[in-house]
């Protein structure tokens, strides 16, 4: 009844911070995390623990369906080259620059143990790059790569990550097992995602005229699909995603105009209820992570972070302006593949540079670390690698979030 009671009081605090965030233009994320940490600091708060299987479960499935539902497919093939780059060269690539500086600047971090912390914080957030840069009036084409992004590099930063915690355990890394792994993982997401979607388009062809069955049988297959991905041990996040895009697709063509807005009303409040809660729980963490943390290192780690942030924002920056530079160069060339619509100008590609926010997923992966080894010792540096972790999500979801509104602004006045 207690944390019933908690979740009710979390829900009032985000509708009310919600509503404030509009009066004052500020984005509501921030806000949120905000309003979060200070609920955190009551004395009498109960701790919330969160389940890093119930965060994957019950939160990702929607968000991800939903986005991908909402984005534009053609769009979406013509920056395939980008998305492609940032979700999954992008990723590797940061995991393996922030493990570089962990081991070298952080005392006690081993090879293995950097790699964990480099997986964790690889890979952008949907939820947060969607909710920041909505009503920022970014082109179509930006959006796109942001989304598209955001969806698929989950995938990419859960393999790094499953590999990082397999070395911490013992188990030997093999280069090429493990790419093996990362091409099952994603081949078989779609597989199980193409194949679902076509169940779903059978069964909404046969009763699209009952509305509230259409509706659930919507809200209910994202789940379906993210569990049956799972317990096939490929990718639950890519599944859905194909879910998402394939349906997107059937629905133009057989979807009354109704039967549109009705669901979209429906999914507009869930995705409104599932934002809000995530952002207040990242922001509820910081203060029971921070009573793990001696109070004597509290500060290096924090600078730790901070160095962290700027080192992933750095690379991001790189990566995509030597993507620029590639696809200029492949069009100037006269290849096929690469369109003029695909091209990023320097504008866009500071926005897309800048919007590498992290979010629950890293957040939820942190707190999901093995408590203790296979030998039943303590997982090591568990605590720092969760509280670095947690203060990185700040930093970019605040820094980067707050100062993003401004930048767009400032590129559209020049």
């Amino acid at each position: 009844m207690e944390n019933y009671s908690v979740v009710i009081f979390m829900l009032i605090v985000m509708i009310g911070l919600s509503a404030v965030a509009d009066k004052i233009k500020l984005p509501y994320p921030v806000l949120l995390i905000m309003g979060g940490i200070g609920v955190g600091f009551i004395p009498s708060m109960p701790k919330i623990e969160l389940n890093p299987e119930i965060i994957f479960l019950i939160f990702l499935p929607p968000l991800l369906y939903d986005a991908a539902f909402n984005i534009s497919f053609k769009t979406f093939k013509t920056n395939i080259s980008t998305i492609g780059t940032l979700a999954v060269t992008l990723v590797f690539l940061t995991a393996t620059g922030i493990a570089v500086f962990a081991r070298y600047v952080i005392p006690g971090m081993t090879w293995p143990l950097a790699f964990v912390l480099g997986a964790i914080l690889s890979a952008t957030d949907a939820v947060a790059a969607m909710s920041i840069t909505k009503g920022l009036g970014l082109s179509h084409n930006t959006n796109t790569i942001l989304e598209g992004e955001s969806l698929v590099n989950d995938a990419s930063a859960l393999v790094a990550y499953r590999l990082a915690v397999a070395a911490v355990t013992g188990t030997a890394f093999v280069l090429w097992k493990a790419t093996l792994q990362f091409a099952i993982l994603m081949a078989g997401g779609m597989l199980v995602g193409f194949v679902m979607g076509k169940i779903l388009s059978w069964i909404i062809a046969r009763i699209h005229q009952n509305s509230m069955g259409t509706i659930s049988f919507m809200l209910l297959m994202p789940f379906v699909t993210y569990l049956l991905a799972e317990d096939l041990h490929v990718s639950g996040v890519i599944a859905v995603v194909i879910l998402g895009l394939s349906i997107a697709r059937f629905s133009q063509n057989i979807f009354p105009e109704d039967l549109k807005k009705q669901s979209k009303s429906i999914w507009d409040i869930i995705i409104f209820m599932l934002n809000g809660l995530i952002f207040i729980l990242i922001g509820l963490q910081f203060p029971f992570v921070l009573k793990h943390i001696q109070s004597n290192l509290i500060w290096p780690y924090i600078g730790y972070a901070f160095g962290i942030t700027v080192i992933a924002l750095l690379l991001r920056m790189a990566r995509v302006f030597l993507q620029k530079f590639n696809l200029q160069q492949a069009f100037n060339k006269g290849r096929h593949k690469v369109t003029q619509e695909a091209l990023l100008d320097f504008k866009n590609s500071l926005i897309i540079g800048w919007s590498g926010m992290r979010g629950i997923v890293s957040l939820a992966i942190a707190i999901g670390l093995p408590v203790t080894l296979a030998d039943g010792s303590p997982f090591p540096q568990r605590n720092a690698i969760i509280f670095i972790s947690v203060v990185v999500v700040l930093f970019t979801l605040i820094g980067q979030g707050l100062s993003l509104p401004w930048l767009v602004k400032k590129l559209k006045q020049d």
